[in-house]
């Protein structure tokens, strides 16, 4: 579904070098494993954390356009690899004017959706506008999409909340119909919930095959789809009910992790290699007071102990050398390159990035 909406950002470790931030969102990754591939090796533990990699942020907006591109300049300028934009129907940016513009005002900084709902535009406009962009960015977009889980929002759109399956579903017929535009082909597709005919876009995108397609989430049905589909796996942990107003993050646990990053790999089958995992870090709490500050979380978060704060890969707590460790180690144990931090954890977040540079 939908990443939730907080400011931050986000970070690939797998691009541990950081090219990427949104409004509310800050990507770091180190090399992923999709880049490793070109050494005949799919082993994340061979893949320095950062080149391809991308440290993303994810960004809500600003308050006029020299102020968001002062965010972007200072995104690119921290070694991020990418910034992302949410979609959401509050007080946020427009996803794609946005991108367009952080891209304008920086040069090698990556931009991206984190991610866009997909029942809010049909697909054939997605990847007309989607590879529009790319051209006008020479080739820095990442597509990232999300099956929605806000129900306030559809009410004010006017729009009907469906069933997380239907919504799953609907994603993925858009995701082929994006692909295959992508591609360059002339799509006629007839599905349950789309129907094109003999369509081509203009201008194809820049990037080869496509842009990198990034679908998040936590569950098994969207994560299945994203194993299948996607470049780049999104994880967040987060299972959202009540219409989006509740939030179970036992997801967040290492028992969790494992059981989603082992669906992907069984969904993925021989693609895994191939396959980028994200991970969406909720809080960076930069401190020598280790224990402290996983407690104080834990009094906020009911639902998990210290310890299992201190081990998810949805959270980092500890001293820039322990967070360096803590990713290097879960790059090693899950396989997960590509992390993204929000806005507010940008500046705390960045000396990381530094760090695992070229790792």
């Amino acid at each position: 579904m939908t990443a939730p909406a907080m400011p931050g950002a986000k970070w690939n470790a797998s691009r541990f070098a950081p090219r990427a931030a949104q409004m509310s969102r800050t990507a770091m990754r180190p090399l992923s494993r999709r880049t490793a591939r070109r050494c005949g090796c799919p082993k994340p533990q061979c893949s320095p954390i950062q080149e391809r990699g991308v440290a993303s942020s994810t960004f809500p907006g600003a308050a006029s356009r020299s102020e968001w591109a002062d965010k972007a300049r200072r995104v690119e300028a921290l070694g991020y690899s990418v910034l992302t934009v949410p979609d959401h129907l509050g007080e946020f940016f427009a996803p794609l004017p946005a991108l367009l513009s952080a891209a304008a005002t920086t040069t090698r900084l990556r931009v991206g959706t984190n991610v866009l709902n997909n029942d809010f535009r049909h697909p054939v406009i997605v990847a007309r506008e989607a590879a529009t962009a790319d051209v006008l960015t020479d080739g820095r977009v990442q597509l990232g999409l999300g099956a929605g889980h806000m129900k306030s929002e559809y009410d004010e759109a006017g729009l009907r909340f469906e069933a997380g399956a239907t919504r799953v579903d609907r994603l993925a017929e858009s995701v082929a119909i994006i692909k295959g535009l992508f591609a360059g082909e002339a799509v006629t597709f007839t599905g349950r919930h789309y129907r094109v005919t003999g369509h081509t876009i203009h201008p194809r995108p820049v990037q080869r095959p496509r842009p990198p397609i990034l679908i998040g989430g936590n569950g098994r049905r969207l994560l299945t789809l994203a194993a299948k589909q996607a470049d780049i796996v999104g994880l967040t942990g987060i299972t959202f009910g009540g219409g989006g107003t509740e939030r179970d993050i036992s997801g967040w646990r290492v028992a969790g992790v494992e059981e989603r990053v082992r669906l992907v790999r069984e969904a993925a089958g021989a693609r895994f290699a191939q396959l980028e995992l994200n991970a969406l870090v909720q809080r960076v709490v930069v401190t020598d007071k280790r224990r402290e500050a996983t407690e104080d979380l834990a009094r906020r978060w009911a639902q998990l102990t210290p310890d299992e704060i201190l081990a998810s890969p949805y959270v980092l707590v500890g001293t820039i050398e322990q967070m360096v460790e803590d990713l290097l180690a879960r790059r090693e144990r899950w396989g997960i390159s590509y992390y993204v931090v929000f806005e507010p954890f940008l500046d705390a977040f960045a000396p990381v990035v530094a760090a695992l540079g070229g790792k």
